[in-house]
C-alpha cells in the first residue's frame, strides 16, 4: 500500500499531514509512506527526521500521486491550475483531509467526477469510538490556546495583576464567546494568564464547564436556552428574540473587556454575528478581539477574512488558521488523528486496504466514491 503526504500548497500553511512518529506507525501498519521533500518544513519536521522515520522522499510528487494508495492533505486539493494535484491521482484511490464539504462543494464534486474516495475529517461523529480521530477538536483546542496567545500579544498590557512599587497593573478583562473544544481551551490560557474571564455559550450545559476552569458564565435568560444544544453536542441557531437578548446583554458586557475571543459555529452555516458594529464602537481603545470563525463569515460584523484590522480604535483579527501557529504540536496531533483513522481501513494481517463501508465511522465521513457524492447530506445539497 502506498501512501502519499504532499507539501501543502497554501503558502499560509505551515502544518503538515504527517510527523516523524506517524510515519513509523503507518509502516507498522503496512504502508510504504512516500513525502514531498519539504513537506514538514513549516511544522519544524525536517526531511531528514521523515527518513529516518521511514519515509521515502520524492522531489516528483506528480509521479508519486499517480502511484497512490491514498494521499493525506491538510487542506484539500485545490481547484487551480485544473486541479492538477488530484486529477494525478488514479481513480479510486483515497484521499483523506479537511476537505471543507460545506463551502467548497464545487471542489468535492470534482474529486467525485475523477472517481476518488474522499474522507472529510470535518465529518467525524461525536462517539466515544472517533475521540482519538477527532482533529476538528485537536485543532481547535490548539487554535483556542494560540488565539489567546495572539490576543495577549497585540493587547499591549500585562495579562496578570502586578503590584510593584511604582503602581499597581490592573488585571485584562478577557471574553470567550462559545465554550466548545476551542473556547474552554481560550478560557484556561487565559486563566493561566492572569486574566479575570468571563465566557457566553447558548448552552446551559456549558456553565459548569466555564466555571470548573474559573471563570464566570454570562448567561442569556430565556426559556429557549433548554433546546440551544442539538444532539451531536454543537450549538443550534436561535430565535430572533433570544438572539436580540443575547445582543444586549453582550453589548453592556463588552464596554468592560479588553480580549475577546469567539469561537462561535453552526455546522453547515454561516458563522452568527454576535459583535456588531456598534458593539465595537462602543468598546474600550485598544482592545482586541480574536475571530476564530472569521472563515465562515465571522462572528464579529467587522472581522476580515484572512486579515487584521483596526477599526473604532479596536485591533480584530480574522485568522482563520490559528492552529498553525502551533505547527508542530498541530501536525502532530493532527497526524495521530489521521493514523487512528486509516486503523479502520486496513487488513493489518494481509497488509491490505479494505475500508468496512458499514462502519458507522467511514459512512459518516466519506463524501464521494465511484464518481459519485454519497453523504447524505451533500448529495441532497447536490440535488437541490
Amino acid at each position: 500500500m502506498k501512501l502519499v503526504i504532499p507539501k501543502e500548497r497554501d503558502l499560509l500553511e505551515r502544518r503538515m499531514a504527517g510527523s516523524p512518529d506517524a510515519v513509523k506507525r503507518l509502516r507498522d501498519l503496512g504502508f510504504e509512506v512516500i513525502v514531498e521533500a519539504g513537506a514538514g518544513a513549516g511544522a519544524g519536521f525536517p526531511d531528514a527526521a521523515l527518513q529516518e522515520a521511514g519515509a521515502t522522499l520524492t522531489g516528483d510528487i506528480a509521479e508519486a500521486l499517480g502511484a497512490a494508495d491514498v494521499v493525506l492533505r491538510v487542506r484539500g486539493p485545490a481547484m487551480e491550475d485544473d486541479g492538477w494535484e488530484f486529477r494525478r491521482m488514479r481513480p479510486g484511490a483515497v484521499l483523506i483531509g479537511f476537505l471543507a464539504p460545506w463551502q467548497a462543494h464545487e471542489r468535492i464534486a470534482a474529486y467525485a467526477e475523477h472517481g476518488l474516495a474522499a474522507f472529510t475529517m470535518e465529518f467525524m461523529p461525536r462517539i466515544t469510538r472517533a475521540q482519538g480521530m477527532d482533529a476538528l477538536s485537536s485543532q481547535a483546542n490548539l487554535g483556542g490556546y494560540a488565539a489567546v496567545i495572539e490576543g495577549a500579544r497585540l493587547f499591549g498590557r500585562a495579562f496578570p495583576m502586578m503590584v510593584t512599587a511604582a503602581g499597581t497593573i490592573a488585571p485584562a478583562r478577557v471574553l470567550i464567546l462559545g465554550a466548545g473544544v476551542a473556547g474552554l481551551q481560550a478560557i484556561a490560557t487565559a486563566r493561566r494568564l492572569g486574566a479575570i474571564v468571563s465566557a457566553m455559550d447558548v448552552r446551559p450545559a456549558a456553565r459548569e464547564q466555564v466555571e470548573s476552569l474559573g471563570a464566570t458564565f454570562v448567561e442569556v435568560d430565556s426559556d429557549e436556552k433548554h433546546q440551544a444544544e442539538t444532539t451531536a453536542g454543537y450549538a443550534r441557531e436561535m430565535s430572533a428574540n433570544y438572539r436580540q437578548r443575547q445582543a444586549g446583554k453582550l453589548h453592556e458586557h463588552l464596554k468592560r473587556i479588553d480580549v475577546v475571543v469567539t469561537t462561535a459555529l453552526i455546522p453547515g452555516r454561516p458563522a452568527p454575528v454576535l459583535v456588531t458594529a456598534e458593539m465595537v464602537a462602543d468598546m474600550k481603545p485598544g482592545s482586541v478581539i480574536i475571530d476564530m470563525a472569521a472563515e465562515q463569515g465571522g462572528n464579529c460584523e467587522l472581522s476580515e477574512n484572512g486579515r487584521t484590522v483596526v477599526k473604532h480604535g479596536v485591533t480584530i483579527v480574522g485568522d482563520a488558521n490559528l492552529a498553525g501557529h502551533v505547527a508542530a504540536d498541530a501536525s502532530a496531533l493532527y497526524a495521530r488523528n489521521l493514523v487512528n483513522f486509516l486503523t479502520l481501513m486496513v487488513d493489518t494481517e494481509h497488509r491490505l486496504l479494505e475500508p468496512d463501508r458499514d462502519d458507522e465511522i467511514l459512512k459518516a465521513t466519506l463524501v464521494c466514491r465511484d464518481g459519485r457524492i454519497v453523504n447524505p447530506v451533500l448529495a441532497q445539497k447536490e440535488a437541490s
